[in-house]
């Protein structure tokens, strides 16, 4: 090639480490020439003069292949084809997420009900997630109190479980349901204090001329009694 004809950033054949190879060409060398990027290794080179290029490199794929050939033929030895251009390559990704993008800003009710439902089983599941651990009692909680608040004095688990499930205020399989709200209630009363709905009943009883205490009584406190 004649020195005149060669543009920096041009795609050239050059004659590299015996191979002929596609070279990008960067600038002017210091020491003259032109320094390069070899496109199939991506190593930095340094074209010494314009007679180690051999033209313009070939851009269809198809082409580059029967020149390189011809190429090999006539010099004896192989030419390397570099592989597609990384710029080339993200210019592809580009289009794709352009495409992509458009896609997406168009209405499309599947897609949008999908959406819909999966945001709607995430909401449910965090509900989920965020029930304190002694929640899923507290059910037998509430009907305590509503069947305390109808018989408005002190009764025993087992009464008030009985009286719970013939209203339908609670359903459990368990075998031993007044176990089940007898520790829920002492749990309830431990934690919350002051501020809990129920209290222990104080309640006795009569035998043979003497007063005798009653256990396992439960009430709803003060505060519980009045809201209800």
């Amino acid at each position: 090639m004649k020195k005149h004809k060669v543009k920096v950033g041009g795609t050239y054949l050059a004659k590299v480490s015996e191979k002929v190879v596609q070279v990008r060409i960067d600038g002017e060398s210091r020491f003259g020439g032109w320094d390069a990027t070899n496109l199939a290794t991506k190593k930095k080179v340094r074209i010494k003069s314009a007679q180690r290029l051999r033209g313009p490199a070939v851009t269809s794929k198809a082409a580059l292949e029967s020149a390189a050939k011809d190429i090999s033929k006539v010099l004896g030895i192989p030419v390397v084809v570099a592989p597609e251009a990384k710029a080339t390559k993200q210019a592809k990704v580009e289009t794709w997420r352009k495409e992509a993008a458009e896609k997406a800003g168009q209405p499309d009710p599947e897609l949008d009900a999908a959406v819909k439902a999966a945001e709607e089983g995430r909401t449910a599941k965090k509900a989920k997630a965020a029930r304190p651990k002694g929640e899923r009692k507290g059910g037998c909680l509430d009907a305590a109190a509503k069947v305390l608040a109808e018989a408005g004095h002190p009764m025993q688990c087992k009464a008030i479980v009985e009286a719970a499930l013939k209203k339908g205020l609670w359903h459990t399989k368990g075998q031993t349901p007044e176990a089940t709200l007898y520790s829920a209630l002492l749990r309830h009363i431990e934690k919350q204090g002051k501020a809990s709905r129920f209290r222990r009943a104080k309640m006795n009883e009569t035998r043979d001329g003497k007063v005798q205490a009653l256990r396992g009584y439960f009430d709803l406190a003060d505060a519980a009694r009045k809201e209800a």
